[in-house]
């Protein structure tokens, strides 16, 4: 049995003691015994980590480009993070090593290829013709910083504009420099006494190639004549250029300026503009100039065959337009459209039908880059109508505060999200196909619907659909339209526990089956919903309020309303009580002016409409105590079975018949134990001011310390709190408040502050007590203490029965310990199949049933679990049971402990889930110190250790789920999803469930020239780019200059190409379809290509075969 010491070995980093080997060993002889019982099919290579794919807007974004033939949209971010969006369902995530902010990207238009510009001042080529794009070339500056980029269409000379005003070109297929640079100090006049500042646009003009337009910050433009090594002209303006646009023939241009103004040149008159525009600025008389504006950040100026040129900026409103928010301006002809956004402009584009700039662009759609969304506006339709955006990009509309995942749902669940989802979408949006359109789908190798939960700060809990490595948006509910909203501050009772968000979700329990689902808010608020595909209009909404106390007290505590154990129904001020209070009730404590019994929260007393979808059976709040605001709530669980809910706080556990509307059980945490109390705890009254203390901080899932009651989830301190080990602490920063001083695992006595949580919540049915025979409905209980405790329920007979006899719960007495906070229980029958909690299964409440009451009360009644003939009745199922520390198999109902695991000695488990994958159950567990594990169940045999990521705040603490076939998520950013997988068979197939980003397509023709153009030598002219910047006609680059560094190439991308003849028959394809292209067009041209393909082909073989062995995690 020594095989179970495999973890100590995998792990190396603590050093096992004789003792605790010894102790192991005892342990697996234990474990030994029974391990023929069960055959456990899970083994280490089931499991292997990996991420999938990021969901959701990219984090603080920073940069954009299109390109108009593949039609793929990029968006660089300020943690260099870039994010590449196709057609719905197409979109990929890749990181820049460095982290440093992408200040530009341009795309190699129809190549299938990127280059990204950081601001480290290194430049990037990534190809785009593998699923997982990846560098193929790096160079890094030295000596210059760069400002600005500028590739020409079909070109593969890149110019490079730095802060010295200088300008450097690099060659893209190799990724080296040419000896060609244009200095500032030749482009600009000679008598100029001052420097122009940096290089703020690049571009050559529309008609000739051998004419490159620079701007400069200070106001300096110069068009340079790249064959005569000299400026042709030079204009200059007294304002500061931000932008300059081309005019598509080529004879003008437009610059936008630091006072609001454009001005529009003619090429051939430098001495001044042709014409000055101040868009926003009022004209006043006497021909005076306009008053200054903001900044025109950005212009865009774009022709159209059939009517006037569009004019398209960003910025320059007045500067009285105080709380006015962004906006973006259309000019065309004569008519100005403003269109406010409702975030700061970070950058847009025009997308036009041509990617050719010497051709009328006819403008068709802007894309507009927000801080926090990606808005596109049709410029085709009267109005400029926004089309409907089908990424799933408004996962933070409001900040996300919990979220949870449901792999292998109930098949109609998604469809009855839809339906009743599809009735929400706002009206009023472009009637057209979404423009970004490029890219194809992978292959879908997964079936089984998997459903994401998330829940907001605003109330609301939106449902997304994440089958198959996808999202989108189901369904939203908003949980805070049961209460009354306060107009004002000062109508604002001081009731609330947080100054913001008082609505905000910390906990989520869902029944996919019955489709119940019951939240818990920051203002210790319960909701129960039920789901209806009928709308209705609730009279009254149900309510009830409940007074949960922390006392230990010798004499019979104020509260005399505390339930003994074995008692039925009732206690809270008034638990029958339905009908909301509007009035703060009185009672004896509020006579010295504390608040008593009152809510945090009010609730709605007119009539509510409740939309298809989910509807609210049952709102339970926690009222104040004696001056006491109520605890939050750190675990919740409900059950449609048994119709029944359960939560419980620092204080101790309610549970709620929401069925009858009563309240069931109000005790203190202590009061759970009766007279097996193994702690020592000191009297306190509840109307002592309380000091902040290391004991109060220690509730693992949940409490606030009490200057935090203030704070919202999702201000700088989370109100979700994690108990951290004292070993951990150097490691981390403690000022950050995210973390909670130690708690020891082995408390004799209880400081006089602390309280013990409820930390887990699970209905089952199972033995409740050693001597039990057969399972029975009951409740697990696990505490923040690691004690477990189990509370029976005597459910009366379904059906009339149900709603008319009260349900009986009771303490049994037994009481099981662990090491740390309990995180999760779950059960087992004696083949380790796992027992599901007794659920109902759905049905519409609102329309009357047809079916007899026989049939309603035996489908109310919990499924139970017979036990398999060759077992003994004594050994009938195992609990599992996960701790912040340790996880337990137990035996039911002898109680004895069958296989035990240490999880982590110096660090503390976060999340754990008991998950089923490969038609077998295992418990995987995340870290706070960034590892990932997995177990087998029941034997808790080491499946996976693999570090991922340390916990580095707390929204990945908050987030972090794991759910059945082998997925797992948390959230990355504030805006984004991570999904993983931890199973191997999803690893292997996630290359084939991909989307590919670059697709085969033809490059549209070139404009005609004309008849008379081509006879008088109007049109375009063409430049031999090779013959001026190669390395015979300009030398060789300074070496000190740029550094080049040869990336990675993909070899993951590459290798997975690479296998399979679906990839080898995309490359033919995609080989033939880019010569037939060619043949027909000038030589040079041709053998210009063929080189470029030949380069990519041949970099990417060479990085196959020199990564072709490798696995995944040796890069």
């Amino acid at each position: 049995m020594r095989k179970f010491n495999i973890r100590k070995v995998l792990d190396g980093l603590t050093a096992v003691s004789a003792v605790a080997s010894a102790s192991s060993a005892a342990q697996q002889q234990q474990a030994g015994n029974r391990e023929t019982e069960i055959q456990e099919t899970l083994q280490s290579e089931h499991f292997q980590l990996c991420k999938t794919v990021r969901h959701g807007f990219p984090y603080q974004p920073s940069a954009l480009a299109f390109d108009p033939v593949q039609k793929i949209l990029a968006i660089g971010t300020q943690s260099g993070a870039l994010r590449l969006f196709g057609r719905p369902g197409v979109e990929c995530y890749c990181q820049h090593d460095s982290g440093a902010a992408v200040i530009q990207l341009q795309f190699l238009i129809n190549e299938g290829a990127l280059v990204s510009a950081l601001a480290d001042d290194t430049l990037h080529l990534w190809n785009l013709r593998q699923k997982r794009p990846a560098i193929l070339h790096s160079l890094k500056f030295n000596r210059e910083r760069i400002t600005f980029c500028h590739l020409p269409f079909q070109s593969k000379w890149l110019y490079v504009g730095t802060e010295r005003g200088n300008i450097h070109i690099v060659n893209v297929e190799s990724f080296t420099l040419s000896g060609y640079v244009i200095m500032w100090n030749k482009a600009i006049e000679l008598s100029s006494k001052s420097h122009p500042g940096p290089i703020v646009h690049i571009s050559d003009n529309p008609m000739d190639e051998g004419k490159l337009l620079i701007g400069f910050e200070s106001g300096t433009v110069v068009l340079w004549d790249l064959k005569s090594k000299k400026a042709d002209y030079r204009y200059t303006h007294d304002e500061a250029i931000h932008s300059v646009a081309w005019h598509h023939e080529g004879k003008q241009f437009i610059c936008s300026h630091s006072d609001g103004t454009l001005t529009i040149w003619n090429v051939k008159s430098p001495t001044k503009p042709f014409q000055t525009i101040t868009p926003h600025g009022k004209q006043l008389k006497d021909g005076k100039k306009p008053e200054p504006c903001k900044p025109i950040l950005k212009v865009e100026y774009k022709t159209t065959r059939a009517g006037e040129p569009f004019i398209i900026l960003s910025g320059g409103l007045s500067y009285d337009t105080v709380g006015r928010r962004p906006c973006l301006t259309v000019m065309h002809g004569k008519s100005t459209a403003v269109l406010e956004m409702d975030y700061s402009i970070v950058d847009f584009l025009t997308l036009c039908e041509t990617p050719y700039p010497n051709d009328f662009q006819e403008p068709y759609a802007v894309v507009v880059l927000l801080e926090k969304d990606l808005v596109l506006i049709d410029l085709a339709q009267n109005g400029y109508p926004i089309f409907e955006n089908p990424y799933p990009l408004t996962i933070h509309e409001s900040p996300v505060t919990c979220c949870e995942y449901f792999a292998d749902c109930p098949v109609d669940l998604i469809p009855a999200l839809y339906s009743v989802g599809a009735r929400q979408k706002r009206q009023g949006y472009s009637k057209k196909e979404w423009p970004i359109s490029g890219g194809n789908w992978g292959l879908i190798t997964q079936s089984y619907p998997e459903i994401i939960i998330t829940g907001h700060a605003d109330g609301s809990i939106k449902f997304w659909d994440a089958s198959a490595i996808t999202l989108q948006v189901l369904y939203k509910l908003k949980t805070a339209k049961v209460f009354e909203k306060s107009r004002n501050k000062d109508d604002r009772p001081n009731t609330d526990i947080v100054d913001e968000d008082p609505y905000a979700i910390q906990i989520i329990s869902w029944c996919p089956e019955s489709r119940m689902l019951c939240i818990a808010g920051v203002s210790a608020h319960v909701i129960i919903y039920r789901f209806s595909k009928q709308e209705v209009t609730t009279e009254v909404i149900p309510m009830l309020e409940v007074r949960l106390l922390y006392e230990i007290n010798d004499i019979e505590t104020p509260d005399g309303e505390q339930v003994p154990p074995s008692s039925t129904p009732g206690t809270g001020s008034n638990p029958q009580s339905i009908v909301p209070q509007s009035h703060p009730s009185t009672s004896s404590s509020s006579s010295d002016g504390l608040r008593d019994n009152v809510p945090c929260l009010k609730v709605k007393n007119s009539p509510l409409k409740q939309s298809p979808g989910y509807q609210t059976e049952l709102v339970i709040q926690l009222v104040w105590v004696s001056g006491e605001p109520p605890q939050q709530i750190t675990s919740l669980a409900v059950n449609s079975a048994y119709g029944l809910v359960v939560f419980g706080n620092c204080n101790g556990i309610a549970m709620v018949d929401y069925l009858q509307k009563t309240v069931l059980l109000n005790l203190g945490t202590i009061e759970l134990y009766g007279s097996n109390d193994p702690y020592r705890r000191e009297p306190r009254s509840p109307r002592k001011t309380r000091q902040p203390s290391g004991g109060l901080c220690d509730i693992n899932e949940g409490t606030v310390v009490p200057e935090d009651r203030c704070k919202s989830p999702t201000s700088a301190k989370m109100s979700r709190k994690l108990s951290l080990p004292t070993e951990l602490k150097p490691d981390l920063d403690v000022k950050d408040n995210s973390f909670s001083r130690s708690r020891s695992s082995s408390v004799t006595s209880i400081d006089k502050e602390s309280r013990e949580a409820i930390s887990a919540l699970h209905f089952c049915e199972t033995f409740t007590r050693k001597a039990d025979t057969s399972p029975s409905p009951c409740l697990w209980v696990g505490t923040t203490l690691g004690t477990v405790l189990v509370i029976v329920l005597n459910l009366p007979p379904g059906g009339e029965q149900r709603l008319l006899q009260p349900v009986i719960v009771s303490p049994s007495g037994t009481i099981l310990r662990l090491k740390g906070a309990i995180l999760r229980m779950a059960f087992l029958d004696t083949t380790g199949s796992l027992v599901p909690p007794a659920h109902e299964p759905w049905r519409e409440y609102n329309v009357p049933e047809d079916k007899d009451e026989k049939e309603k009360a035996k489908k109310r009644r919990p499924v139970s679990v017979s036990p398999s003939s060759s077992q003994e009745i004594s050994e009938n199922q195992y609990a599992v049971i996960c701790s912040e520390k340790q996880a337990k198999v137990i035996s039911l109902p002898s109680q004895n402990c069958t296989y035990k695991q240490n999880i982590t000695e110096t660090s503390f488990v976060l999340r754990g889930d008991i998950v089923s994958l490969s038609n077998s159950i295992c418990l995987a567990c995340f870290c706070a110190n960034g590892h990932i594990m997995t177990f087998s169940l029941p034997s808790l045999r080491p499946l996976l250790d693999v570090y991922y990521l340390p916990l580095t705040n707390m929204r990945i603490a908050r987030t972090f789920c794991f759910t059945n076939n082998g997925q797992a998520l948390y959230l990355v950013s504030p805006t984004e999803i991570q999904r993983l997988t931890y199973s191997q068979e999803t690893c292997e197939n996630l290359q084939e469930m991909l989307g590919e980003l670059f697709t085969p397509v033809e490059t549209p023709e070139a404009p005609n020239r004309g008849f008379f153009k081509g006879l008088f030598g109007g049109g375009a002219q063409s430049l031999d780019r090779e013959e001026l910047f190669g390395e015979s006609a300009s030398g060789k680059a300074s070496r000190s200059l740029a550094q080049h560094i040869p990336g990675p190439g993909g070899i993951e991308g590459v290798k997975g190409a690479a296998s399979g003849v679906v990839g080898e028959l995309a490359r033919a394809r995609l080989a033939l379809d880019e010569r037939g292209q060619k043949l027909g067009e000038l030589e040079e041209k041709t053998a210009a290509m063929l080189y470029s393909a030949d380069s990519f082909s041949k970099h990417a073989h060479e990085m196959m075969l020199k990564y072709k062995d490798k696995k995944w995690y040796q890069f």
